[in-house]
């Protein structure tokens, strides 16, 4: 900070978006900690431009552990105890607005607020959400529906009543090859990612991929009792995943579904880096110098033997 002063440069909004970044690799935090992200956060959130504040609160608003006092500077507010998950509020409008001035929708705001993914993050939130526990995987999910983040686009309708066809007679056959490739070509997933949203022990990716299609909530039932008969079994299993998925917004899953795809492109970027001009030197093993001798063929004199004579 004392840098930004004399040297004129604003570095407030790369400081906010580190100590986000920082504060939300963690599931919990310290009494000190905390205390500390809430001093520095909440002076810089008045001081940054509204980009960076939109993005900081996209962040804030997955994480489970974000303290009450940032979640209400950002306009933030958590569900009552006898709500079973969390909400998110969008910021409210100005209170002295002309009585002229038509007041944006809430969608109009998510629309005008709404921020791509980068690679990173989407990575991030990807494995934010596959580490965390049924109950952590519920308020993300619900809090993704007022995230500014940038949804997928809606699967065509066509395309996806026949996957829904295909994964309905995989699942009856409990084939899960076949269902976890016709998920991940309807959803353009690549083929790890299927794999984890359709081996997940707690369902949850599974009840996100399935409301990005527009499956119906018999039509998910039938697939969770026939897909995995040892888990379909279960009551409690099939009725906490029914009810999760009644709630589920479509916007939800098709944020969840963005962040999916852009985590393989964070993935590819780090797997393959540009080439520079000086690498295949780099790469050569470096040689001993090897010395020529200094005596060459011919150039010693002739040892002459007193037997031989030569």
């Amino acid at each position: 900070m004392t840098l930004s002063r004399r040297e004129g440069v604003d570095i407030r909004p790369t400081l906010l978006r580190v100590l986000t970044d920082l504060y939300v690799q963690a599931s919990a935090h310290s009494a000190d900690e905390e205390r500390q992200f809430v001093e520095l956060t909440s002076r810089l959130i008045d001081e940054v431009d509204d980009a960076t504040r939109a993005a900081v609160r996209a962040r804030l608003a997955i994480y489970p552990a974000t303290p009450a006092r940032i979640m209400d500077k950002l306009g933030l507010r958590r569900a009552g105890p006898d709500q079973p998950m969390p909400a998110a509020a969008a910021i409210a409008p100005p209170a002295a607005s002309p009585p002229a001035a038509r007041i944006p929708t809430e969608a109009e705001q998510r629309m005008a607020a709404s921020l791509a993914m980068r690679p990173n993050d989407a990575a991030e939130i990807s494995d934010m959400f596959f580490t965390a526990s049924a109950k952590e995987r519920a308020q993300i999910l619900h809090n993704l529906q007022e995230t500014p983040l940038k949804a997928a686009a809606r699967i065509p309708a066509a395309r996806a009543a026949r996957a829904i066809h295909i994964l309905e007679m995989a699942a009856f056959a409990e084939d899960l090859d076949n269902f976890t490739l016709e998920l991940g070509e309807a959803l353009i997933l690549p083929s790890r990612i299927a794999t984890d949203v359709v081996n997940d022990p707690g369902g949850e990716p599974l009840a996100c991929a399935m409301r990005a299609l527009d499956v119906s909530s018999a039509a998910f039932q039938r697939i969770l009792m026939f897909l995995n008969p040892e888990a379909g079994s279960s009551v409690n299993y099939v009725y906490r995943l029914s009810r999760l998925y009644d709630r589920l917004s479509e916007r939800s899953a098709l944020v969840m579904l963005a962040a999916w795809r852009g985590s393989t492109m964070a993935v590819a970027r780090n797997k393959y880096r540009s080439a520079l001009y000086d690498d295949e030197r780099h790469r050569v093993r470096a040689a001993p110098p090897q010395t020529r001798s200094t005596v060459q063929p011919g150039s010693a004199p002739a040892i002459r033997n007193q037997k031989s004579g030569s």
